[in-house]
């Protein structure tokens, strides 16, 4: 309580960013530098919109486009090696920026001849092919980092050395002229699905983004969430979970989400008597949460839109049950640490009215409430994203106050394309994955050799499942991470009978919670930055708000109707009630509190009760309920007992 506050002025975000986001480690260019980065993110975003708005190419050429452009902004942008000046360009990557950008415009060029010499690539297809993979890698090394490329060199690896690895896993080995032409010169490598979906409407919803925070749609969030819950108990905590759930829309970071919102609620926190790492972790929890949270979520889930086979809102109606889960356990946590240290909010006088906030500047909400309205109309995500980034720029028009100058226009264009990259590259490299495994087959060798690890039992399988996302996602973006574990385990789940979108749900949410999950735990880690805490036990606070995202996938595996799979709008209000119950047990459970501290036997009881509150049955409902009652009473006795004697100890 008497550590320094540091107030957003005080906190370096950019410095911040750079430090726990590898992409935000990139050059500021001033002078030809500058403008020549612009000119390509500006061309970019409009290349983009143009194919968006008149038809895509072929999906060859879309893709060697995309990625032709991320290249060179890639190779412009992040220098080499650390120690390189991040103002001015190194001769190297000027080459290397060249060369990267000419490697898929060959695709463009010789488009015609490389179709009809389908799978008979010559000598300089091979070498354009190889080079074209490396640079794919050495791309991938700066905006995303080691873990992502070493994984893909130990695929890469397994093709050539199947010959000799004995077993299961053993196969014929792939000749390098074959990989590279079906790693580089098809669509199922490097320009594959995933780059794919990159290439039509992640890049879009990017965009979209980019223009909702130009709009100041984040400080609207913030200040809303200030004059809905800043003067509750612990007030500025509840503000950043609310505040970050609102911002996770539109932001796909979680580091990003951390940095944007906790340099302005980690202070607060701290200042109304918030230990640091709870602070902290607070941040953490809710922005992770984020990636979550409909209707935008993480890049991810555009991808699984594709791999699954369902509309986009499909993912989007699935994924909403569980988010609430999430943030309302997050947010009960919150209140129960208020409850517990005696912690209140801000005065009144110092928020913001909310009937005045929403008539200033709640149009800026406009533009998601259209693209929720256009997705479940029946548009693609991708005619949905364009129109919702024209509404975005005309809703700000509607008040003097909001509206965005034609130069923020343009900008908006330029981060955008520049947000993208981190996305695009990993598109690319988890390609090279995908390639290898359908190459070698590896994918169903790998997802049989997981049930059998298991004895064919499927919570073990799920374990194995959530050890695997947890790993990657320590090291690899959640959208590549998404790609290996759905590749991998996620077919090892539904050799169970696990339905295919509950699935692919699992692994998309562990991949995600990676970046609170300690050691590494990025989001934690950059908020501990911001609160001056101890990373570790900010990572593990963070964890320990985040109980629902450890235990509500497994429920929506055993019991799908979580995810709105076959259920009536009755069972969704069942669900909704129940899961809300058994949320408020585990909370009480995690934070040892409810009206006054538990009691170890209570926190037991407390947790298996809200466990089975939460699975959507009516038998463990009804178990559950019993339990936490009978708990509740228990302890609601014990609590006044002990209130009872606290005043006759102060009145002698």
């Amino acid at each position: 309580m008497n550590e320094p506050v540091a107030t957003p002025n005080e906190v370096d975000i950019d410095k911040l960013m750079a430090q726990y986001d590898r992409e935000s480690d990139y050059r500021r260019f001033g002078g030809y530098g500058k403008w020549l980065v612009a000119f390509l993110a500006i061309s970019f975003s409009l290349f983009q919109l143009y194919t968006a708005t008149f038809g895509v190419l072929d999906a060859h050429l879309q893709r060697a486009v995309h990625l032709a452009f991320a290249m060179s902004l890639v190779f412009l942008l992040y220098p080499s090696r650390k120690g390189w000046s991040r103002e001015h360009l190194h001769w190297i990557d000027g080459i290397l920026a060249v060369v990267a950008t000419a490697l898929p415009l060959y695709i463009l060029v010789f488009y015609q001849e490389l179709v009809l010499r389908a799978g008979m690539a010559t000598p300089a297809d091979i070498v354009v092919g190889a080079l074209g993979v490396l640079m794919v890698l050495e791309a991938a090394r700066r905006v995303v980092g080691w873990p992502i490329v070493i994984v893909a060199l130990v695929f890469l690896g397994y093709a050539f050395a199947g010959p000799y690895i004995p077993g299961t896993f053993g196969h014929r080995g792939v000749d390098l002229e074959l990989l590279v032409d079906h790693l580089y010169f098809t669509t199922e490598g490097v320009f594959g699905i995933p780059l794919g979906v990159s290439a039509t409407f992640i890049f879009l919803f990017i965009l979209f983004g980019a223009y909702l925070e130009k709009t100041g749609l984040g400080k609207f969030f913030i200040d809303l969430a200030n004059a809905i819950a800043g003067w509750a108990s612990g007030g500025p905590a509840k503000v950043a979970v609310i505040s970050s759930g609102l911002m996770g829309t539109v932001s796909g970071s979680s580091v990003a989400n951390v940095v944007g919102t906790g340099s302005f609620t980690i202070p607060m926190m701290k200042k109304l008597g918030y230990r640091p790492e709870f602070a902290g972790a607070v941040e953490a929890a809710a922005s992770t949460g984020g990636q979550l949270m409909p209707p935008i979520m993480g890049a991810a889930a555009f991808l699984m839109a594709d791999f699954v086979g369902i509309p986009y809102i499909e993912i989007v109606k699935a994924a909403v049950i569980p988010a609430l889960l999430y943030y309302t356990g997050v947010m009960i946590c919150v209140h129960l640490e208020a409850k517990k240290y005696g912690l209140k909010g801000m005065s009144r006088d110092e928020l913001p009215n909310v009937l005045r906030l929403i008539i200033e500047r709640g149009h800026l909400a406009l533009p998601l409430i259209a693209i929720v309205y256009l997705l479940v109309a029946g548009y693609t995500p991708m005619r949905a994203a364009l129109w919702a980034i024209g509404l975005t720029i005309v809703a700000s028009m509607l008040r003097a106050s909001t509206r965005i100058s034609l130069r923020a226009i343009v900008q908006g264009l330029a981060d955008g394309a520049r947000s993208a990259l981190g996305v695009i590259i990993a598109c690319a490299c988890a390609g090279i994955i995908i390639g290898v495994v359908t190459k070698t087959g590896l994918g169903l060798k790998l997802a049989s050799s997981l049930v059998d690890l298991a004895h064919g039992y499927l919570l073990p399988t799920l374990f194995f499942t959530m050890i695997t996302s947890i790993l990657l996602g320590m090291g690899v973006p959640t959208t590549a991470n998404y790609v290996i574990t759905s590749t991998i385990a996620a077919p090892a789940i539904m050799q169970l009978g696990v339905p295919i979108l509950a699935a692919h749900m699992f692994v998309f949410y562990f991949g995600i919670i990676a970046d609170i999950t300690p050691p590494v735990a990025l989001a934690a880690f950059a908020g501990s930055g911001i609160a001056r805490s101890d990373p570790l036990k900010t990572g593990v606070q963070a964890s320990k708000l985040a109980i629902a995202a450890f235990i509500v996938p497994y429920i929506f595996v055993l019991s799908p109707a979580m995810l709105m799979i076959d259920v009536t709008p009755l069972k969704v209000l069942m669900i909704i009630l129940t899961s809300t119950i058994g949320m408020l047990g585990l909370a009480s459970a995690v934070s040892g509190y409810l009206l006054t501290k538990a009691h170890w036997l209570e926190r037991i009881l407390f947790f298996a009760g809200g466990l089975l509150m939460i699975d959507p049955s009516a038998t463990t409902d009804i178990i559950g309920f019993a339990i936490l009652a009978i708990t509740f009473i228990l302890h609601k006795i014990r609590a006044n007992k002990e209130a009872q004697g606290s005043v006759h100890k102060n009145s002698v």
